[in-house]
């Protein structure tokens, strides 16, 4: 199918991604890794949650961990431009059928609980509390030294329905991946805020969380934290990489917390704010698409990822395979 033509006037406007929430079962071991190993930077903790933001980040949080008995995400949260667009994505998600709640969230303004059409939980509010820059304050600068939230991915069981969603609020397509045969696609990089990639899909079995994404300042502290990981414990959980993407020419690694979400710390892409920037188009059997020096993926990267909290995830209407580690 082909990619939808941007929509550069949808009916409310989101800014950016903004947060994820996700469940981890030792509130303590999870510290140890998301704060002591990469970095982030502790703006809330209490008995069952912590909130950490990246160090470029004036808003209050980027990433809510919350204590439970299993692993699985909670929901993407998302930035819209004003208080207007909330009212304006309520009437669209309801005239879609799609589930509508405001909620209360700590450091939030109003939340606009809803999902997209695979049943990915989304969030979207206007305002959070805003901290202090710490952007200058190079002696916080540990671990990987994380800068910001980039990006989050999604396996989808139908990413030409995926992308035909987002597309209609304002995602544009950036790259994608075609499947030679049905032509149908098999995954797309989308954003808003003029990177690569706010969201993007990958075919799978889904919806669930395949990763969440900081961007860092180089591609050397990817290699600090490989250091580090490699000589306090976490050697078992170096996933994939180093390498550099052929899709997004990002720099990147993919590393497990202790709970397996997966983490990919990510560096080194392009701009994409023109809004008739034409995608690249890459064949699904192309080994340069995973990996530009050619190293494909190991299995479990296509295989594994977070349930997303009371969701069931649904096998994938493409069964077409990718290039697979062996």
């Amino acid at each position: 199918m082909p990619v939808p033509v941007p929509n550069l006037y949808p009916p409310f406007n989101i800014v950016r991604l903004s947060h994820i929430e996700l469940v981890v079962t030792d509130l303590a071991k999870s510290r140890a890794f998301y704060v002591d190993t990469l970095g982030l930077q502790v703006t809330h903790e209490g008995n069952r949650e912590i909130h950490l933001r990246a160090l470029e980040e004036r808003g209050h949080h980027c990433i809510v961990l919350c204590l439970g008995d299993t692993p699985r995400a909670g929901h993407l949260g998302f930035k819209v431009y004003d208080e207007g667009d909330l009212d304006r994505a309520e009437a669209f998600f309801g005239a879609k059928g799609l589930p509508t709640e405001w909620v209360e969230r700590p450091f939030q303004s109003r939340t606009l609980r809803t999902c997209d059409v695979q049943g990915v939980p989304l969030e979207l509010y206007c305002r959070m509390e805003r901290l202090p820059p710490i952007h200058q304050q190079y002696a916080l600068y540990k671990g990987v030294k994380p800068l910001r939230i980039d990006h989050f991915n999604c396996f989808s069981p139908d990413v030409d329905e995926s992308v035909a969603f987002y597309n209609e609020i304002g995602f544009r397509v950036t790259e994608y991946t075609e499947d030679d045969v049905s032509k149908r696609l098999w995954a797309a990089w989308t954003h808003r805020k003029g990177g690569v990639h706010d969201i993007a899909f990958t075919n799978g079995r889904g919806p669930r969380l395949h990763h969440v994404a900081f961007w860092v300042p180089h591609p050397i502290a990817i290699i600090d934290l490989l250091d580090l990981m490699a000589t306090t414990g976490y050697v078992g959980n170096i996933e994939r990489g180093p390498g550099r993407h052929g899709i997004s020419n990002a720099f990147f690694l993919y590393v497990r917390d202790p709970d397996g979400h997966r983490i990919e710390i990510y560096c080194s892409d392009y701009q994409t704010v023109d809004p008739d920037l034409e995608p690249i188009k890459w064949d699904l059997k192309d080994p340069q698409r995973q990996t530009l020096w050619g190293a494909p993926a190991p299995r479990s990267w296509f295989e594994e990822g977070s349930l997303f909290d009371g969701v069931t995830p649904k096998a994938p209407i493409l069964e077409a395979q990718p290039i697979v580690a062996p």
